[in-house]
């Protein structure tokens, strides 16, 4: 479990009277979906795009990148930027060059951005990610920052940027949220990447895009009818984050607190990769399954205070080769559909105690992963909230869980898996 769900809901709050704070996730109070009692009649719009490939990326603008090997670098940069570490107070100059995607056209009146990428950023290099849109109003936004991102923490520390609402929206740690009145038409993308002066190095960009939405407002949903992958459970490892608790108050402190790095190394392990011991090295030997301490250090946001942002978490799994992005789904078929593809996938949902079969406590904001279905539809998690890892693996009301999951993070997930590994066909309205 995390606070983004509480967190988030307090700063929209005060980013809708000033127009200004940052806010921080994407999900909305569990109260507010208990007391729904309106069916939403709204359709649930939600298209992603990504740029993965070199031909991917030579639809966009290059000044300073290029585009070889399906990734983008820096060729010959463009300028100099000056940046002083708002966590460390560490100044220095870095050289830079941006890669600008085209304008997308989602369909509909986007109220949320999410983007997310996977990237390398050796010998101190690193990368910052930008969304701007055009609204319903034909006014193009400025460009909002959604992180200053690097793989490890040893040049920047990798850090969201508060404080950057204005009359056409703001954004909440990882999303950008449109105002009140406001929606985008078209947006568009930007990156752009850093090294050190007279270094060589560059950051590679491996794959970026984002998920548009427009959402009903919480309330009463029809439950999906079981169908694809009845009786499929994948074979993910379990990590109990529980076991952590206290380990690294720096990054959080273990606990309750790295739901989203434990759930994130599930998968990753899955796949059969992670960190090697030499990666994890510095991690007391005397805790277990250190590989979890290294995903949350190495997902930890130095502005959000927290393990929980989601393009972070994909972008961790990148590191190792894999494919991984955050986008969200309409229902529990379509989460069916990746568990029939062999694909595990991380989700995101805040409920009361008692009001999931199988989970016997609340959260205001807790991701674990989604590994299979029961015979009957039912949803197989590996729980990272438990005791021990033997007792992550739990059966959890498919109704029950799927609505809260659809009124609270509004059905997001991390989709992890090897570029080998095909994705199951889109839907029309595709949304991954």
């Amino acid at each position: 479990m995390n606070r983004r769900t509480v967190l988030r809901a307090a700063l929209a709050a005060g980013a809708a009277a000033a127009a200004g704070p940052a806010a921080a996730a994407t999900a909305a109070s569990p109260a507010a979906a208990a007391a729904g009692i309106k069916k939403p009649t709204q359709p649930r719009s939600i298209a992603y795009r990504a740029w993965t490939t070199s031909a991917d990326f030579a639809t966009g603008t290059a000044a300073g990148t290029v585009v070889a090997g399906d990734a983008v670098s820096i060729g010959t940069p463009v300028g100099q930027f000056t940046y002083t570490d708002p966590h460390t107070g560490r100044t220095a100059t870095y050289d830079y060059a941006t890669w600008t995607s085209p304008m997308v056209i989602p369909g509909f009146a986007a109220s949320e951005l999410i983007p997310s990428w996977t990237a390398a950023t050796p010998g101190g290099t690193w990368l910052q990610i930008e969304l701007r849109g055009l609204t319903e109003l034909g006014t193009t936004t400025k460009w909002y920052n959604l992180g200053r991102w690097a793989a490890d923490d040893n040049q920047i520390l990798r850090t969201s940027v508060p404080a950057q609402g204005d009359v056409n929206g703001f954004v909440a740690i990882d999303t950008l949220v449109a105002a009140s009145g406001r929606g985008w038409t078209r947006w568009e993308l930007r990156a752009t990447l850093y090294r050190p002066v007279g270094s060589t190095d560059t950051p590679t960009l491996r794959s970026v895009g984002a998920a548009a939405s427009l959402l009903p407002e919480p309330g009463r949903l029809t439950p999906s009818v079981p169908g694809t992958a009845l009786g499929v459970v994948l074979n993910v490892p379990q990590y109990s984050q529980e076991i952590h608790a206290g380990e690294y108050p720096q990054w959080d402190g273990g606990g309750e607190a790295w739901c989203s790095p434990t759930s994130t190394s599930m998968v990753v392990a899955y796949w059969g990769t992670g960190p090697t011991p030499a990666d994890y090295a510095w991690v007391d030997p005397s805790y277990a399954d250190p590989w979890v301490d290294y995903a949350a250090r190495n997902t930890y946001d130095y502005s959000y205070q927290g393990c929980g942002n989601w393009p972070y978490n994909t972008a961790y799994a990148g590191r190792f080769g894999l494919d991984g992005f955050v986008t969200r789904l309409r229902s529990m078929n379509e989460a069916e559909l990746f568990i029939a593809a062999g694909i595990p996938l991380v989700v995101s949902a805040s409920f009361r105690k008692s009001q999931v079969p199988g989970l016997d406590y609340g959260t205001n904001g807790h991701l674990m992963v989604v590994v299979g279905f029961t015979t009957t539809g039912q949803i197989v998690m590996n729980d990272p909230f438990s005791p021990s890892n033997a007792a992550v693996r739990k059966i959890v009301g498919r109704a029950e869980y799927e609505e809260a999951w659809l009124n609270t993070s509004r059905g997001v997930v991390y989709v992890i898996k090897p570029p080998s590994v095909a994705l199951p066909p889109a839907p029309q309205q595709p949304n991954w």
